[in-house]
């Protein structure tokens, strides 16, 4: 496990963009990176494993996130917004960063699970 990059992640359930009634069930993640390593690296590619609630896997893997491959210096942060389609109310995603150092030498930067889940709704 690699210390040096810190991922953050924050979720919402878009119900404006979901349609239950056809279990389609949208949400939206938000990342922040965070470098806190003491040299410069550039996210390469990234790698997402989901899982919803039928226990259906989902796996996806690119170059760089929303169209970019952000080079953070040591103490900078880089923050997007992407999103996900389940066909349940609730699943998780996990993955990993490819990163690079400006010298070429590879590490992965792992990505906690975390929940996605359709908020209850109260009557």
């Amino acid at each position: 496990m690699n210390s040096t990059i810190n991922i953050d992640v924050k979720t919402a359930y878009l119900a404006e963009q979901s349609q239950p009634e056809e279990d389609q069930f949208v949400f939206a993640y938000t990342i922040t990176i965070k470098n806190n390593g003491g040299k410069a690296a550039q996210l390469v590619s990234r790698y997402w494993h989901i899982v919803d609630g039928n226990n259906d896997v989902q796996e996806v893997q690119g170059i760089g996130v929303v169209g970019e491959q952000p080079r953070l210096e040591s103490g900078e942060s880089y923050t997007y917004t992407s999103g996900a389609i389940l066909e349940t109310a609730s699943g998780t995603m996990s993955g990993k960063y490819m990163m690079r150092y400006d010298d070429g030498e590879k590490f992965e930067a792992p990505i906690p699970v975390f929940a996605l889940v359709q908020p209850q709704s109260l009557h």
